[in-house]
């Protein structure tokens, strides 16, 4: 606990939020992000790799193709168990365990690069949880980030769900992991280097209501502001992200390919 905020209570209710729906509905949207970042660390065989908060396993998934020994974690059940399913179906050995991005099980040094895609950046306690990245990626080893930016698609997402379901008091936006300001803070202290450029993902779907549905029906946090809300605020909130994914859709052709800017991060252990 720090500054009075239950960062143990915080993360229950928020497991328990994102274990809502199925988020491998959604995580699978993120394979550009995770093709992205993994271009960008340049893992080689054998290379020994962690994937925090892995989801359904995508970034893994991408860094097992090339030879890497992978390990990952969440602390969703289900995904874990779709994580297994989807490294066994094409034949990869890859360690997916249940743990929290704050309390990793693993000794200091034990992987040579570190990844994570829309996944620490969660953690409510983000001071901890970069503590956690730095402990665990061995000296000169890299810790890679896709991160969402306090602008684009991401705030204007996460910003119509806040307006249904604000967030526990006093805790750090994940959008400060988005920042270089924010990046510096987290991981400054145990990197010799820390390089960010904006890159652009596009998310597909049949059209703007089906990614409405999508993310309603699947979506943990969006079917927890919904839920959380009178019928009346339910409109209000699908219609708030009808209008999101309708600013951002470059598709001109009634199906929906919307522009999501997120930030690629490379920090470098010292």
């Amino acid at each position: 606990m720090s500054a009075g905020i239950d960062y143990q209570t915080i993360t229950a209710h928020q497991q328990e939020t994102w274990a809502t729906g199925n988020f491998h509905e959604i995580a699978r949207q993120n394979t550009s992000m995770a093709i992205a970042l993994c271009e960008a660390v340049d893992p080689h065989p054998c290379d020994r790799g962690l994937d925090v908060a892995c989801g359904s396993g995508t970034a893994a998934l991408v860094a097992a193709r090339r030879y890497c020994e992978m390990t990952g974690i969440d602390y969703v059940p289900a995904l874990i168990e779709r994580a297994r399913q989807r490294a066994a179906a094409e034949g990869f050995e890859i360690d997916f365990d249940l743990a929290d991005a704050q309390a990793l099980p693993f000794a200091e040094a034990s992987f040579d690069f570190v990844l994570s895609v829309y996944g620490v950046q969660f953690a409510p306690d983000q001071e901890q949880a970069a503590r956690e990245l730095l402990r665990v990626c061995r000296p000169g080893g890299k810790i890679g980030l896709a991160s969402p930016m306090p602008q684009g698609w991401s705030f204007d997402f996460f910003s119509a769900l806040a307006r249904y379901r604000p967030p526990p008091p006093g805790l750090s936006s994940p959008l400060r992991w988005g920042t270089e300001q924010g990046l510096e803070a987290l991981l400054g202290e145990g990197c010799h280097a820390i390089a960010s450029e904006q890159r652009t993902s596009v998310l597909y779907f049949r059209s703007v209501d089906h990614a409405t549905e999508v993310f309603l029906t699947y979506f943990g946090p969006a079917i927890r502001a919904s839920q959380g809300s009178a019928t009346a605020a339910q409109e209000h909130l699908r219609d708030d992200l009808r209008a999101v994914f309708s600013r951002y859709n470059r598709a001109t052709d009634g199906t929906a390919a919307m522009e999501n800017q997120f930030l690629l991060t490379m920090a470098y252990r010292e």
